[in-house]
């Protein structure tokens, strides 16, 4: 059974006395226990973590470079900095794409201007530009440049803008964009997002020529926004889109393009998937150019019928009957898939721990499965992303914000979920501790996960997590105590 208000208030309660008092009262205010009439999930959120506890954050940098900049795949990124930020961030999240690599692709390939003790000292600017340089030898079909700015450029005063500019007149039609995303800004890398989007703002759509590309409009456009192709998401995604009779203009970031980036300003509608990275952009479209946004979520088949259904209300009656065919298409294979595996699903529990939209989109897709999240919490979500939440988590769930390594390993020794859901710095943790788990930043290495297609494969990555013959060699902590 899960566990009841109350418990959870206890359970905090008792988790907080290990730390200093000063301590305990701040954390306090990040964990709690939703219950039901509620306008938010009553914890605090979006503040700079405490020194000495073990957060599991990423920063400034890491939002723009590893989450919204990097996937553009015909744009080559330079980590502007030491070697270490740009080696640690160097495809680590499976933006797949379509293309050559180091040809007219370059996701999964890393550049650094890679400081050293003199850079730090007497600058990075002239360093910057020669990279630049070469980048346009080596690789002359790059369609753009990103220069990712890690913490020591904020220190030392580099203008990352004005060689941009220079070497923009230099290559004409090139675009080059340098983003202010240091590393240290912001409390974390909901900030990098943000600064990433404006930069799109500023030195895409503000700079575009409206010649530059032959683009002829259908009422029927509209761009993916906030998918990152993790696993071939994107991919499924659009299927059921066009499926239902829309034209898909731009998808971004994931195995996007510049001249994708460039064309989204003429969509008719923009479909947002995850709030916390693209809100900023999809609001600032809204106000600039007129063009709605909807937040969709494609995470098992009761969502995916709501969200196809309400991006189908900004189009006729043509598309909103073809939406209808198409959720009947799909709804056989469907019921096959809850018949194959709910039985052995159905009353387990589940806490996750992610990032972006994850803590709240997955839940659909689990209880369409049988199974409860019983515990949820955002590394870097704000209290928006908490509201949205009310509309998917039950009465007495518990809720924890930049949760601890400490508190999240108690949490889960009192409540034991059947599955936990998180990165990769706690999968391992969890696993000794004899409890399944799912690495849910990248499907662990499976996927996709999103639309029609990719719930069959979620529902039989979570049957093959918990269900494994392998936890009968191992045990609990606490079933060991018993």
């Amino acid at each position: 059974m899960s566990l009841t208000v109350d418990e959870n208030k206890a359970l905090i309660e008792e988790v907080l006395k290990a730390y200093p008092e000063k301590t305990a009262k701040k954390r306090a205010k990040h964990l709690g226990t939703f219950e039901d009439g509620k306008p938010d999930c009553g914890v605090k959120s979006n503040i700079k973590s405490l020194p000495g506890v073990m957060t599991i954050r990423g920063c400034a940098y890491a939002g723009s470079k590893g989450v919204v900049w990097g996937p553009i795949k015909d744009m080559i990124h330079i980590s502007h900095g030491p070697v270490g930020c740009g080696q640690y961030s160097w495809a680590s999240r499976r933006n797949y794409y379509i293309g050559e690599t180091g040809i007219d692709t370059f996701g999964t390939m890393q550049f650094t201007s890679d400081f050293q003790e003199k850079d730090i000292v007497f600058g990075g600017d002239k360093k910057l530009e020669k990279i630049i340089d070469e980048i346009e030898v080596l690789f002359p079909l790059n369609k753009g440049i990103t220069v990712q700015s890690e913490c020591p450029i904020g220190l030392i005063g580099d203008d990352i803008e004005a060689v941009s500019k220079k070497k923009a007149k230099e290559y004409v039609g090139k675009t080059i964009v340098p983003v202010r995303c240091e590393g240290f800004r912001g409390v974390s890398q909901s900030l990098g997002h943000h600064i990433a989007n404006d930069a799109v703002r500023d030195w895409v759509f503000d700079k575009v020529d409206p010649n530059k590309n032959a683009f002829e409009s259908t009422p029927y456009d509209v761009a993916i926004i906030g998918d990152y192709n993790i696993g071939g998401d994107a991919w499924s995604s659009r299927i059921l889109l066009e499926e239902m009779g829309l034209r898909v203009i731009a998808q971004w970031s994931g195995d996007g393009t510049i001249a994708e980036l460039e064309n989204t300003p003429k969509a008719k509608l923009n479909v947002l998937h995850c709030y916390r990275s693209m809100n900023y952009i999809s609001r600032h479209m809204e106000e600039k150019y007129g063009i709605p946004w909807v937040e969709y979520n494609f995470f098992g088949p009761t969502m995916i019928e709501k969200s196809l259904r309400e991006i189908a209300s900004h189009f006729d009656d043509t598309i909103k009957a073809n939406t209808e065919k198409v959720i009947a298409k799909y709804r056989g294979m469907v019921d096959e898939v809850i018949a194959k595996y709910k039985s052995r699903l159905e009353g387990k529990k589940v806490m996750l721990f992610v990032g972006g939209l994850r803590p709240r989109h997955v839940i659909g897709a689990y209880e369409d499965l049988g199974m409860e999240v019983v515990g949820t919490g955002y590394e870097f979500g704000h209290n928006d992303d908490y509201q949205r939440t009310t509309h998917y988590v039950k009465d007495g769930t518990l809720i924890y914000d930049d949760v601890t390594g400490y508190e999240f390993e108690k949490f889960v020794e009192k409540v034991q979920p059947d599955l936990v859901g998180s990165g990769i710095k706690e999968k391992y943790v969890f696993q000794k501790m004899g409890v399944p788990f799912r690495q849910m930043h990248s499907w662990d290495y499976s996927g996709p996960y999103h639309g029609y297609d990719g719930f069959a494969i979620f529902a039989r990555d979570m049957d093959m997590a918990i269900n494994s013959p392998v936890w009968g060699l191992t045990k609990a902590p606490w079933k060991k105590a018993a």
